[in-house]
């Protein structure tokens, strides 16, 4: 009973925040995450009663499974933007700027955070400077998602968008990857070329494979079925079974194996949307079903926030340094492979600044690196505290550099309800 409780208020306090949010003119992303604040264990779930909020971080970790789903169908979804009629016209420049902003990122933080790394050598170790070098080129897809959505944008900047960060969490898983087995061999003084180099090369690989694979016999499967509900059905049951089959690893011959749940439902969505002549309007439909479950997912990335992280001023210098060059880098390597490749003018400008939104992929590297002991608890924790701050900020600025470019209409969605109405008056007045 108290877990539909805390369910219903998250969605309830979302919405009802949105409202706000759209008085002020912020993404609806945004109004979410602070929902997810505002009903958290450091707000009202500090004050223990049942109900009211999530009352501790256990709790809101035994609803990690809705978090996996949700990211499941984000990426099912950016993988329907792969569609290769499209693709022919930005492939090679997505392309080009995904893996060049991303290493480029990563150069930029690296060296800042290495020489911050010389000045209080006590306080930043040289292994959690390259580890959160390599965190520094992961983009959240769901905040940049959710926006595009909110604000029907249209435009070269957000047809390149999002392949690029699609493209963008694969860069980035190599790279933190890498980056990761350096710390390792830095920490123990030897080094490892199968953990540096053969594993993430592997993720990467077998995720793909599992998402072409899952791809192809859920095609397969969606043509015995013409009732649009069943197709929708069967939609929702391919990705979870790709989200469950992607959580596995084991090791093989001293080979850790892992799957990546992004990649392998990227996989799957551009398999579908590529091969299904119906995948659009399937597409349609599973963006108002998954809906509610975005919202949970956004209010939950909120709640999970860590505001004890703000109590420590050197996670906070080193936050406000990471934060910077990581937005310099995004802007800059976003602008260069951008004049590299002769994309558009608006791509030039704008592009680097829908780069800046950081969550789920960046937490889930800091995760991982806990494995290092205090290196890795000093990532979680700079980590935690730039996602704090790219999460409130990053979704309106990512709004604002969509509407600078043209893509967004200022005056943002109509209401349904205003639409309806119309429609309504319109039958009863044929004469209009």
């Amino acid at each position: 009973m108290e877990i539909l409780l805390v369910l219903s208020i998250a969605l309830f306090s979302g919405l009802m925040l949105s409202r706000l949010a759209k008085l002020v003119q912020l993404p609806a992303v945004t109004a979410y995450l602070v929902a997810g604040v505002i009903i958290g264990p450091f707000c009202l779930g500090a004050f223990g009663v049942e109900g009211l909020g999530f009352t501790s971080m256990e709790e809101i970790e035994h609803l990690s499974i809705i978090s996996d789903v949700a990211l499941g169908f984000i990426a099912f979804s950016i993988g329907n933007e792969f569609r290769l009629s499209e693709l022919k016209h930005i492939g090679k420049q997505a392309t080009i700027i995904g893996i060049f902003q991303a290493v480029f990122t990563t150069i930029v933080v690296d060296a800042a955070l290495i020489g911050l790394h010389f000045i209080i050598p006590d306080k930043l170790s040289l292994e959690a400077a390259i580890v959160l070098g390599a965190v520094a080129s992961a983009t959240a897809p769901a905040a940049t998602l959710m926006v595009v959505r909110q604000y029907k944008a249209k435009g070269p900047v957000t047809n390149t968008l999002l392949p690029v960060v699609a493209l963008d969490d694969a860069v980035g898983l190599v790279l933190f990857s890498i980056s990761f087995g350096i710390a390792k061999a830095l920490m123990s003084g030897t080094a490892n070329i199968v953990s540096i180099i053969c594993e993430p090369l592997i993720e990467v690989i077998i995720s793909l494979v599992l998402g072409a694979v899952m791809g192809y016999i859920f095609t397969f499967c969606e043509r015995f079925f013409h009732s649009r509900s069943k197709r929708l059905s069967m939609t929702v049951a391919f990705v979870f079974v790709t989200v469950a089959i992607s959580m596995m690893s084991f090791t093989v011959g001293g080979v850790h194996v892992a799957f990546s749940p992004l990649l392998s439902c990227m996989m799957l969505g551009t398999i579908f949307c590529n091969i299904c002549d119906f995948s659009a309007e399937l597409m349609d439909r599973l963006d108002r079903w998954t809906a509610p479950m975005f919202i949970l997912f956004f209010v939950l990335s909120g709640a999970e926030l860590d505001l004890n992280v703000l109590s420590d001023y050197t996670i906070i210098i080193i936050g406000l340094v990471y934060i910077g060059f990581r937005c310099l880098g995004k802007y800059f390597g976003a602008r260069i492979s951008s004049n590299l490749s002769g994309a558009e003018e608006t791509t030039r400008k704008y592009l680097g600044i829908t780069l800046f939104p950081q969550a789920g992929v960046a937490l889930g590297m800091a995760l991982k690196a806990e494995a290092l002991g205090p290196v890795g608890a000093v990532v979680a924790n700079i980590t935690l505290f730039s996602v704090l701050i790219y999460e409130l900020v990053g979704p309106f600025l990512t709004k604002v550099a969509l509407t600078k470019a043209g893509e967004i209409d200022p005056e943002g969605k109509t209401s349904a309800r205003i639409k309806h109405h119309k429609k309504d008056h319109h039958e009863n007045n044929p004469q209009i």
